[in-house]
């Protein structure tokens, strides 16, 4: 299938998807650093959806050099304040990040994220609600850097968090705020393990066939199992908005 940008002209072109041998590919390019504005939520999780209708395997990157710097802070701040709760654009932003995590998180279909680079703050939180995740080698920065900006982790966030970073690197990483190149970032949890950059689309590409060969019913059956509770969380805290 060709590539094609996602939610009409609102992502401006910084959404493709194609799907191409069971596998969706969403791949993100504004570039910069790939922020997250509300239209590329809305594009991302469209593509998502897209997947689980068509795809056995959902498959996000990003541009040479990061996935993501996380949302868009002039959205964030808009100029009054600097918590996510000073305004409705902020919270609406950021519920939509909730939603596209609570997405990849309890997903129908595996997903994995090829990570090219730098994946701060929803940019981690997004390599936090994917199966497998896999990063480029380099000088890059991965973590929840909110605090250290003057922003609340949001509560969807702690709980992604708590499900996948090391008990060891927790309280660390959300409360201290720490950034991890790609390697240490394998032992915090955040990736699963790291590439050469020109490997990384095709050892991406490779794992998701090998997820595809998967069973979906028991993947899909086993994955409400094993994280039911935490979506429910997740879920319970955007409602609570």
């Amino acid at each position: 299938m060709t590539a094609e940008n996602l939610a009409g002209n609102m992502a401006e072109g910084k959404v493709r998807f194609e799907i191409e041998d069971g596998v969706g590919l969403a791949s993100m390019d504004d570039g910069k650093v790939n922020a997250l504005s509300l239209e590329v939520l809305k594009a991302l999780l469209e593509a998502l959806e897209r997947a689980e209708e068509e795809a056995q395997v959902f498959l996000l990157t990003g541009r040479p050099g990061v996935l993501s710097g996380g949302f868009d802070l002039g959205v964030l701040r808009g100029g009054q304040g600097t918590t996510p709760a000073g305004g409705d654009a902020a919270r609406e932003l950021v519920k939509a990040g909730g939603e596209l995590a609570l997405g990849l998180y309890g997903a129908r279909i595996p997903v994995v994220i090829a990570a090219p680079g730098h994946a701060i703050a929803m940019g981690a939180l997004l390599l936090c609600s994917a199966d497998t995740r896999i990063g480029a080698e380099g000088s890059f920065k991965i973590g929840l850097n909110e605090i250290a900006i003057g922003l609340p982790l949001p509560a969807f966030g702690i709980e992604l968090a708590r499900e996948r970073i090391s008990k060891r690197h927790l309280t660390r990483s959300v409360l201290g705020a720490e950034m991890y190149t790609p390697a240490l970032a394998v032992d915090a949890g955040y990736l699963d393990r790291v590439v050469a950059p020109e490997a990384l689309l095709d050892e991406a590409r490779a794992e998701a066939h090998k997820l595809a060969a998967l069973d979906g019913r028991a993947h899909h059956v086993t994955k409400f199992a094993m994280r039911g509770a935490a979506i429910d969380r997740i879920r319970a805290s955007l409602e609570l908005g």
